[in-house]
């Protein structure tokens, strides 16, 4: 059953990988519309976290953010859809860096690396940084429950010299490239809220205290990693720009936790200048104290 699902989704992602820019994003719109009125898909989740987290807006401010958001959304799907097919020329174009100097810096001190990302704007176009770095480039992801998609989704991160490692693989490979002097950079996306049965640390996030994932930092003690954020800026539609911000060199030496909250520091600062590029459609705030 789920390689007939393959076999009869996979041609239409195909055609739509392939249609003109212009067009995908006029078929956006339209799958905008089904989503947001027709569907309403999560938007009881949306308008709740909005809510929690801007609480000193006003609803009909919260409610243009709602909309904004849906549809950077359903702009964004169709950029992972385009990945399949997209050029090493366009994405680099599409996804440009503004101090591209600071990770070669990095790179140069010949340490691998945590980079860290949040669930903003494009963080699936994050993978045009492998075809700037020399290191090995990791993105820990979580595994697909169908088989053929999961393969799908390895095999077009490979195009970009990505390794994709599940979140069981991610001790056992860092730990192998360390072994083995493998100079590596693994991204990891820390924004969302953990299981509690893996909760080390609670802290305010946008206000509220919640369970927060310290897993990048806890490896990064481990394995001796410097560790380094990418903020994504959105330009305009279907462009964006990354900027790098160092949050630690010697890991080791750092208390715990600092550089967590240095990161969700600066994840909350992108979200509060652009609150409609954030990924609205999770329950980030479903454990709380």
């Amino acid at each position: 059953m789920k390689y007939l699902v393959y076999l009869l989704i996979y041609p239409i992602l195909w055609c739509i990988s392939m249609l003109p820019f212009r067009l995908m994003y006029f078929l956006s719109d339209f799958i905008f519309f089904i989503v947001y009125y027709i569907i309403s898909y999560r938007k009881k989740t949306v308008r709740d976290n909005i809510e929690l987290a801007l609480p000193h807006l006003s609803k009909e401010e919260r409610l243009i953010i709602e909309k904004k958001s849906f549809q950077h959304l359903c702009d964004m799907f169709l950029e992972m859809i385009k990945t399949m097919t997209i050029s090493k020329d366009e994405i680099n174009k599409r996804y440009t860096y503004s101090n591209l100097e600071v990770y070669k810096e990095f790179e140069a001190k010949q340490k691998s690396m945590a980079v860290m990302i949040a669930h903003y704007a494009s963080y699936e176009w994050v993978i045009s940084l492998n075809h700037q770095m020399t290191f090995k480039g990791f993105a820990i992801y979580k595994k697909l429950n169908n088989p053929y998609f999961d393969k799908l989704v390895i095999d077009i991160r490979s195009k970009f010299d990505a390794y994709l490692i599940s979140t069981k693989d991610t001790i056992s490979t860092i730990e192998n490239n360390f072994n083995n002097n493998i100079l590596s950079s693994y991204g990891f996306a820390s924004d969302q809220a953990p299981r509690l049965s893996v909760t080390h640390y609670w802290r305010k996030f946008m206000g509220i205290e919640t369970n927060i994932h310290t897993g990048a930092e806890m490896l990064a003690k481990k394995y001796d990693l410097n560790v380094i954020f990418i903020k994504t800026r959105k330009v305009k539609r279907g462009f964006y720009e990354g900027t790098f911000e160092i949050l630690s060199e010697g890991a080791r030496n750092v208390p715990d936790y600092q550089i967590t909250d240095k990161f969700l520091d600066l994840v909350e600062k992108q979200i509060y200048d652009a609150p409609e590029f954030y990924l609205w459609t999770h329950k980030r705030w479903k454990h709380r104290r």
